[in-house]
């Protein structure tokens, strides 16, 4: 017990090695499934910024300066969206603030 509690691993002795007992079987497998999951965890992000950095290929970045006019795109999930034959756009905004990462504050130009 205090070995574990110094070295935070249990103590095998070699007779456990050479023989495969049922906790050294255990063991190898959890650390065969604990490498397992890393690499789908490393696969996965390495995916997730592979088609993050096609689509940001595709951005066209711009800059709004305050008092500059703007539209705004009408979503098919917002109550503005009426149909097929509905506009796209909602507008002319004004630019009020401009925020970090590209945000806007827009007012009406009333």
């Amino acid at each position: 017990m205090s070995y574990m509690l110094v070295y935070s691993a249990n103590v095998v002795i070699p007779v456990e090695v050479e023989i495969p007992y049922l906790r050294v079987v255990i063991e190898e497998k959890l650390m065969f499934i604990c490498k397992k999951r890393m690499d789908a965890v490393y696969h996965g992000q390495l995916y997730q910024n592979k088609m993050a950095s096609a689509f940001n290929k595709r951005v066209k970045p711009r800059q709004f300066a305050l008092g500059q006019l703007a539209l705004k795109k009408i979503f098919p999930y917002q109550e503005e969206a009426k149909g097929k034959f509905a506009p796209n756009w909602q507008g002319p905004y004004m630019v009020h603030r401009v925020l970090s990462g590209g945000a806007l504050i827009l007012a009406e130009m009333d």
